[in-house]
C-alpha cells in the first residue's frame, strides 16, 4: 500500500482537547478513514498548531482527499513517500 504525507494548515490553530470528547473525535476519523480502507499512521504538529504533517497508507490521494472531507479537515499537499532509514547504511 502507498504511503503519503498530508501537509495541512490551520489558520486558527488545530484544538483536539485532551479528554474523552478528543478522543471520540479521534476515534470518529479513524472509522471514516477505514471506509476508503486509509490508515492514519502518525501525525506531526508544529508548537503553533497551525500547521500539521500527517502520515498515512492509502490506495490513493484521492481516497485521502475522500475522507479529509468526511472528517471536515483541510487538505493543501499530499505528496508520496518512501521510507529512508538512517541506519540502512550501517
Amino acid at each position: 500500500m502507498p504511503r503519503y504525507v498530508v501537509e495541512r494548515n490551520f489558520p486558527d490553530g488545530l484544538n483536539v482537547p485532551m479528554n474523552e470528547a478528543g478522543a471520540d473525535a479521534m476515534g470518529g476519523v479513524i472509522m471514516r478513514n477505514a471506509e476508503k480502507g486509509v490508515t492514519w499512521m502518525q501525525s506531526f504538529v508544529s508548537a503553533d498548531k497551525k500547521q500539521s504533517f500527517c502520515v498515512y497508507d492509502a490506495p490513493s490521494p484521492e481516497a485521502i482527499r475522500a475522507t479529509a472531507q468526511k472528517n471536515m479537515l483541510p487538505v493543501d499537499k499530499i505528496t508520496e513517500v518512501r521510507v529512508l532509514d538512517p541506519y540502512f547504511y550501517r
